[in-house]
C-alpha cells in the first residue's frame, strides 16, 4: 500500500507542549529509552546498597546472624549430653546403713564407682558420714560426694550454714529443696574461687545434708537431677 507521504524526505511531526521545548517523533524513542536505563541503574543501586547494609548488621553489628541466643545453646548441650550409665555402679558393702543405701547407683549418665566412710565433717558431730565418687567413666567427669545425717534438723540446718559461708566463688544458682511440695531445706551451688571451670554444691534435706564438688558443668547436671 502507499503511504500519502515519503518518509524518507518529509520533516518530522512536531509536538507542541507548554512548558518546554517541543520534541520530535524521532527524539521520543531515545529519550525514553535513556530514562529507563536510568531508572534501571537507580534501582540496581539502591537494591545493592539495601543487600550490603542488611549483611553488615547482620554479621558484623550486633552479629545476630552468628550467634544463638544462649537459651538455644545451653538447650543444644542438655539435649547432646548423654543420660543413661554407660558403666556398671559398684555394689555396697553388705552392712551398709539405710543413709548409704539410700544413694543412688546412678545419675544420668553418673554412677557410683566408689562408697567410703569418711569424716571430713567431724567436727559437727554428724551420725554416720560417707564420700562417695559418681563416674561418667570420661576422665575429667568425676563428681565428689560427700553425705552426712545428724538427729535433728537444727544440728542439719548449722552445718549447711557454715558450708554455705565458706563458699566464695560466684553464685550458679540457689533455692528451696522441697519434697512433695514441701520445703525441707536450701541449697547452693558457687564456682570454685581458684578455678571457674569447677563447682560445688551444698543442700539439706530435712537432716541430711551434701556436698558435691566437680567441674562446674557436671555438678550442675549432677545436682540438677540427684533424687534426695
Amino acid at each position: 500500500m502507499a503511504l500519502p507521504f515519503d518518509i524518507g524526505t518529509h520533516n518530522p511531526v512536531q509536538l507542541r507542549c507548554a512548558s518546554r521545548g517541543c520534541d520530535t517523533i524521532e527524539d521520543m524513542p531515545n529519550n525514553a529509552h535513556s530514562s529507563s536505563h536510568r531508572k534501571l541503574i537507580v534501582v540496581i543501586i539502591v537494591a545493592a546498597v539495601v543487600l550490603v547494609l542488611a549483611l553488615l548488621s547482620a554479621f558484623v553489628w550486633p552479629g545476630w546472624a552468628l550467634v544463638k541466643p544462649q537459651s538455644q545453646q545451653s538447650q543444644q548441650q542438655q539435649t547432646s549430653q548423654p543420660t543413661e550409665p554407660s558403666i556398671e555402679a559398684t555394689a555396697l558393702p553388705s552392712d551398709a546403713t539405710q543413709l548409704l543405701k539410700a544413694m543412688p547407683d546412678s545419675v544420668l549418665n553418673f554412677v557410683r564407682t566408689k562408697a567410703d566412710a569418711s569424716n571430713t565433717w567431724k567436727e559437727a558431730s554428724p551420725l554416720e558420714e560417707y564420700t562417695l565418687t559418681y563416674s561418667t567413666g570420661e576422665t575429667g567427669e568425676d563428681v565428689t560426694l560427700v553425705v552426712a545425717q545428724w538427729s535433728d534438723a537444727d544440728d542439719a540446718t548449722s552445718q549447711y550454714k557454715a558450708l554455705s559461708k565458706a563458699m566464695s566463688g560466684k553464685e550458679l544458682s540457689s533455692g528451696a529443696v522441697k519434697v512433695k511440695g514441701e520445703e525441707t531445706g536450701q541449697y547452693l551451688i558457687k564456682s570454685d574461687d581458684k578455678d571457674d571451670d569447677n563447682a560445688t554444691a551444698v543442700w539439706r534435706n530435712d537432716t541430711v545434708v551434701f556436698q558435691a564438688s566437680g567441674s562446674q558443668t557436671c555438678v550442675q547436671r549432677f545436682v540438677e537431677k540427684f533424687p534426695l
